[in-house]
């Protein structure tokens, strides 16, 4: 009987090709030798010297050192030893060589490849075994970035928006973890135990919270763990507020309050690119409230928050803009504050001012303006609010109207009446700050006649001589372009 054929089982890749592996050497009481005798070579000597390897300098050529290595050399903390020699790569457990011309190079990776050591020749990586990345600094938490030599300035974007992300405290709260390591693996059971007390500690330190008290907060950590049944642990709910749209318009601390989030209880008009920002295991839902659209109540969100805060969650509440900007938060922090649940509130960029600054408008122009006023466009049943409309007709007030779409020709009409000018500029905005924005102008007499906006979207309403267009000529002007985008 012939045997069945079996073809072998061939395991998916668990990760994609790498360009590099990344790796991180212990060079702690080692030898380094860099050769060179620029500020180049004067970087990566302080950069080994910094892992506390005993760091020597070598020369290839006769011109004078920097003055950075210098320096180096006089406070000790590189020793010199003259004219570089192949044979000073013995014993060296890593090598950097400055080159001139792609024929010292090669004459330096061929002898560092007898003598088997890694070695890295500076802006040159044909010649290399091994590349210097970018990198973020919390030792003992160190974070390399490559990207193969291809982009080096898309590697130092990257390392900015790392840097931003983590808070500068976070570098003592790892050497604490590395302290304390024994001390959990001792007091505490594996599995449950072990991770509440790990993720609560990584709560803390990747918020901006101080280690200044860390040893003690660390110690309830474990008691905490230690005694608390974990279907009893109770979460907290934080209000983050995403701005108008951009991503890049988000405050670091809410980078790190998504980055920390488990829940992500969004609104409708969140855009794509700040859930991007999101921790990626974090669970995401649309909880959007949408005139004459079906849409979560004001009931509900409130009481999916308390509930997935009773399950110990950590919820981040996303809301579009400001929260506490005709976000109703207030409401939702009642309701959560009255079941025992903590809030916290991290403000967002309003509406009103990204628009000003894509316009290069000033709210608050001394010429134009001595306040600045938000209102709704609509109240709670929809219809217009019962607004001080004496006080929104001042010449020299400027309005910001949130929702005020459908609104807008009505409520030019009250201004009119309480003796607002008829030439009063006025802008219709949408999508404020993203790159679908479309912003138009028009005058306050010329909105009161239209019938509606002729916008199926959120509308932000600008009224004000604030927003009186430059002339072009004006605009055209370097000094003018350069203030507005730049500020002054």
């Amino acid at each position: 009987m012939p045997l069945a054929s079996r073809q072998p089982r061939i395991a998916a890749p668990r990760i994609a090709p790498l360009a590099v592996l990344p790796v991180f050497l212990r060079l702690e009481g080692k030898r380094a030798l860099v050769v060179g005798h620029n500020a180049a070579a004067a970087w990566k000597a302080e950069l080994l010297a910094a892992t506390g390897a005993t760091t020597s300098l070598a020369c290839v050529s006769y011109a004078p050192l920097a003055p950075e290595l210098a320096a180096l050399v006089d406070a000790g903390r590189i020793s010199w030893l003259g004219a570089y020699e192949p044979q000073q790569l013995r014993g060296m457990a890593i090598a950097v060589f400055d080159a001139e011309t792609d024929e010292q190079a090669a004459q330096f990776r061929d002898q560092a490849l007898v003598a088997g050591i890694p070695h890295n020749v500076i802006d040159r990586p044909d010649f290399c075994n091994f590349q210097f990345g970018g990198i973020v600094n919390r030792s003992p938490v160190v974070i390399g970035i490559s990207t193969s030599g291809a982009a080096p300035i898309l590697g130092q974007a990257v390392r900015r928006r790392i840097e931003f992300a983590l808070p500068p405290t976070l570098a003592g709260w790892a050497t604490l973890a590395m302290k304390m390591r024994r001390s959990v693996l001792d007091r505490l059971q594996p599995g449950a135990e072990r991770r509440r007390f790990w993720e609560r500690f990584s709560d803390l330190a990747l918020a901006p919270t101080s280690p200044a008290d860390a040893g003690d907060l660390a110690e309830q950590l474990i008691d905490k763990a230690r005694h608390e049944d974990s279907g009893q642990t109770v979460g907290r709910v934080t209000l983050v507020g995403a701005g108008p749209g951009d991503p890049d318009l988000l405050t670091v601390k809410a980078v790190r309050a998504l980055q920390a989030a488990d829940v992500i209880l969004f609104d409708d008009l969140v855009s794509d690119g700040v859930l991007e920002l999101a921790r990626r295991e974090a669970r995401r839902m649309l909880v959007g409230k949408r005139g004459g659209r079906a849409s979560c109540s004001q009931d509900d969100i409130n009481a999916m928050a308390l509930k997935l805060a009773r399950q110990g969650k950590n919820v981040v509440r996303l809301k579009s803009g400001d929260p506490m900007v005709f976000g109703r938060a207030g409401e939702e922090i009642q309701a959560l504050r009255a079941e025992g649940i903590a809030v916290e509130v991290i403000p967002g960029i309003t509406a009103a001012s990204a628009l000003a600054s894509s316009l290069g408008a000033s709210l608050t122009h001394r010429d134009h303006a001595h306040s600045v006023r938000f209102v709704t466009g609509h109240g709670r049943d929809g219809d217009m609010p019962d607004l001080d409309w004496r006080g929104l007709a001042d010449p020299e007030t400027t309005l910001a109207v949130y929702m005020g779409g459908r609104s807008a020709p009505e409520f030019a009409r009250r201004l009119l009446a309480q003796g607002r000018a008829d030439a009063t500029p006025v802008v219709l905005a949408q999508s404020v700050s993203r790159p679908e924005q479309s912003v138009r102008h028009t005058t306050l007499a010329s909105l009161a006649t239209e019938t509606s906006s002729r916008s199926d979207g959120p509308v932000l309403v600008g009224i004000g001589e604030a927003f009186r267009p430059a002339p072009q000529a004006e605009i055209n002007r370097p000094d003018t372009v350069r203030t507005l985008l730049f500020g002054t």
